[in-house]
């Protein structure tokens, strides 16, 4: 166990690393929470089911959550590797952004991401490594494409997602994506580290930066690719999410507006 607080690097919120492993594999998962309670461990317990842990470096990638989800031992036994916990400013665009900032300082050559609320098949990983190993720098997980699944959406959520937010995302990247809110998805190091990218910047603090590097790769003239995906709501009972009916939702719409207009390309 290796445990290290990092502070005051320009882009980053200010986080502490607890690396139950050093680097195994070529690529990692990094997994944004916050007080997921036993919807983490359950898919988790998925993903060691299915080796996904073999395949790649599990990276919790924490907002501080105070309900006990991330203790330690239990997470080394899931097969996680490393804990990330962000004690700055921000909630999901900051996590992600701690989160790609130690990948990259470790040395990977690609980063999947995907939700930590047990809804999305994290038994799918392989897929975005074939795409990977392809050369794909953006590779967007979607249950709307021929092999994917879409469980008990929310009729509301499905209007949104097929009849808003997909079209507004493909108007700005020039380029087609049809699950564009699904944040089950893999990053080239290249798109990553690309100076037209630069996404360690303060201004992506909530679902800034996931918009943005929706449209960004073919903006700059990367290879992009969809995959399909399952992602099951619950039969019953609350949909887990962060995000509030009326002021999230209006955020998102402003954060799409903001995106098709370039407010978060790099000025430089």
């Amino acid at each position: 166990m290796y445990s290290k607080e990092n502070k005051n690097i320009d882009g980053v919120p200010d986080y502490i690393s607890n690396e139950i492993y050093p680097k195994k594999t070529k690529y990692c998962l990094c997994i944004p929470i916050i007080n997921e309670s036993d919807r983490i461990h359950k898919q988790l317990e998925r993903a060691q089911k299915n080796g996904i842990d073999k395949l790649v470096d599990i990276i919790i990638c924490d907002g501080d959550s105070t309900d006990g989800s991330t203790d330690l031992s239990q997470l080394e036994s899931l097969g996680v590797n490393t804990l990330l916990v962000k004690k700055g400013f921000g909630k999901q665009g900051a996590q992600l952004r701690m989160g790609f900032w130690f990948a990259l300082e470790r040395g990977y050559e690609g980063v999947l991401t995907i939700d930590g609320n047990n809804k999305d098949s994290i038994e799918s990983v392989p897929l975005f490594i074939e795409k990977l190993e392809q050369g794909y720098d953006f590779i967007q997980g979607s249950r709307y494409v021929a092999g994917g699944k879409a469980i008990n959406t929310p009729l509301i959520r499905h209007f949104a997602v097929k009849f808003i937010h997909s079209p507004m995302i493909s108007l700005t990247a020039r380029h087609k994506f049809t699950d564009s809110t699904n944040a089950y998805r893999a990053y080239s190091k290249k798109y990553l580290t690309h100076p037209k990218v630069q996404l360690f910047r303060d201004i992506f603090v909530t679902y800034e930066l996931l918009a943005f590097l929706s449209v960004r790769a073919t903006q700059i003239g990367l290879k992009v690719a969809e995959v399909p995906v399952e992602r099951r709501y619950p039969d019953e009972g609350k949909v887990p999410t962060k995000i509030s009916f009326f002021k999230g939702n209006m955020n998102l719409i402003k954060i799409l507006f903001n995106n098709l207009k370039g407010n978060y390309n790099p000025k430089d």
